[in-house]
């Protein structure tokens, strides 16, 4: 299922990315894994993130890691302004 979020950072993408990289492993354990992840051109504070997870319960887990979710707040995420748009299941990543 694939995952559209966007939210606002406090910091830029930088923060964000090493963030990140130190924890994709946590994402991997949740069933999911990054498919993109940048900001706009001109507002390097404006990230989208596409994520694809194996099942809507891995995403409801990612979700609810409440230790990741300090981790992400730390590296300058704003997470009450975080939208996350579920795909359709016709998406795809790749032909």
């Amino acid at each position: 299922m694939i995952v559209k979020m966007e939210i606002d950072l406090e910091r830029g993408f930088a923060p964000w990315k090493e963030m990140f990289i130190d924890n994709e492993s946590k994402l991997n354990e949740h069933g999911g894994k990054l498919v993109f992840a940048g900001t706009e051109k001109d507002n390097d504070n404006k990230l989208t993130v596409i994520m694809d997870f194996e099942s809507q319960e891995a995403l409801q887990n990612f979700a609810g890691d409440e230790e990741l979710t300090k981790i992400r707040a730390a590296s300058g995420a704003k997470l009450e302004t975080a939208i996350s748009t579920l795909m359709s299941s016709d998406s795809f990543t790749k032909t």
